[in-house]
């Protein structure tokens, strides 16, 4: 007889191979209700639509195995686990770790990666059914570990994790070590439109963003955005050389298929905000955003027209503009970027763990990550203090609007 308390562990062989159901009451377990999940990339239909696209698998070193645990034959937690055999698509990166260790005679590659593909958005990757966060949890996490180590790997890594993840698995004894790094969110202060932002910033810092604004509206087009029906196939036909163009420059070739995309319409386009820049009807650049329930996900731009600030415009003030409107918390515009912190976009720490197989290597990237884990905070602290809001009364009297 099986004890009902016993957590079983399965590695499959892609998230497809799991029904969306269970998944999903694992990922967006208050979505169930027909609403909108907290979270879209963890959804079953997003990681299928990667897996469906060839994004992943294959050849291109993400090989899906993600893990479920069942109890009492319920799946109560799943993990999307893939096998990487490069640190591409990551966003928060190990080269060095993989450099130091091979030139030390390892083999840093293949290692595991709990995460989602080219995605630097943070959310709970320990997914699990409400009531059995923690021993789901728990029991993800260890069998990450137990997986790595059977297979002789050298590392098992937790990308964009929740803080209260990373507090849970890398306290005192804990197996994983903790890294801190940052990126920049605009937060809604309950504003009711974009000037009541503006007003909220130091007097130069709102005349250089109207400024902008102008600047860009005045490209000689349209800006407009675009979500669910409204989205066309020459939209994603335009999207995709955007998408291309971009990709090329920054990472040598896309991660995404042109087929992802055509995933992404037929089971996510509600979720999809489009902001397209136009000259004459035809798409010259544009920005790809996803909704959660409370946050707006800004993901790719690119374009085939250069004019000045037309990417913060389609990429931070569209974002704003469309989370003012809908009464969303927060605009998380992706990974880097410190010109984001003129625009009202502040730093905010961002979360992930790692175990290391080798005692020695593992010594040394714990010394490295206390250190950077200091200097990241005291950069927060810095980059926050610079931000562009008006910080008091004395500040208010010496600013006046304009």
């Amino acid at each position: 007889m099986r004890d009902p308390d016993t957590i079983e562990i399965s590695l499959e062989s892609g998230v497809a191979a799991i029904d969306a159901a269970e998944w999903d009451a694992c990922a967006c377990p208050e979505a169930a209700e027909g609403g909108r999940a907290a979270d879209p990339f963890t959804t079953h239909r997003f990681l299928s639509a990667l897996e469906r696209s060839g994004s992943v698998g294959g050849s291109t070193g993400w090989t899906p195995r993600p893990l479920v645990a069942r109890q009492d034959g319920q799946v109560i937690a799943v993990a999307p686990l893939y096998v990487k055999t490069h640190s591409q698509g990551e966003y928060i990166f190990d080269h060095g770790w993989a450099d130091a260790w091979e030139r030390a005679g390892g083999r840093y590659y293949p290692k595991l990666q709990i995460a989602v593909p080219f995605t630097p958005v943070a959310g709970r990757r320990f997914l699990c059914r409400p009531g059995r966060e923690d021993r789901g949890r728990a029991a993800l996490a260890q069998a990450a570990i137990r997986v790595a180590a059977q297979n002789h790997l050298s590392s098992a890594h937790v990308t964009y994790c929740t803080e209260a993840e990373a507090e849970a698995l890398a306290g005192a004894g804990g197996d994983y070590l903790h890294r801190v790094t940052q990126q920049f969110h605009w937060e809604n202060r309950g504003y009711a439109s974009f000037d009541d932002f503006l007003a909220s910033l130091s007097s130069r810092k709102r005349k250089a963003i109207r400024k902008e604004r102008d600047r860009a509206q005045g490209f000689g087009g349209t800006i407009r955005r675009l979500t669910g029906d409204q989205i066309e196939a020459r939209h994603w036909d335009a999207f995709w050389r955007f998408y291309q163009d971009t990709g090329s420059r920054k990472w040598g070739r896309p991660y995404l298929t042109r087929a992802f995309f055509d995933e992404l319409h037929r089971t996510m386009r509600n979720d999809v905000v489009l902001v397209l820049a136009e000259c004459d009807g035809h798409p010259i650049a544009g920005a790809l955003n996803l909704l959660g329930r409370d946050t707006l996900y800004g993901r790719y731009w690119g374009a085939t027209e250069d004019h000045p600030f037309l990417h913060f415009e389609c990429c931070y003030y569209q974002a704003i503009d469309h989370a003012i409107e809908l009464g969303l918390s927060r605009v998380e515009a992706g990974a880097q970027g410190e010109h984001k912190l003129a625009r009202g976009y502040l730093p905010s720490a961002i979360h992930s763990l790692h175990w290391i197989a080798d005692p020695g290597l593992r010594k040394a990237v714990a010394r490295f990550l206390d250190a950077e884990r200091a200097a990241t905070d005291e950069e927060i602290e810095i980059l926050t203090a610079y931000g562009p809001f008006r910080r008091g009364p004395a500040d208010l009297a010496q600013d006046p609007q304009d």
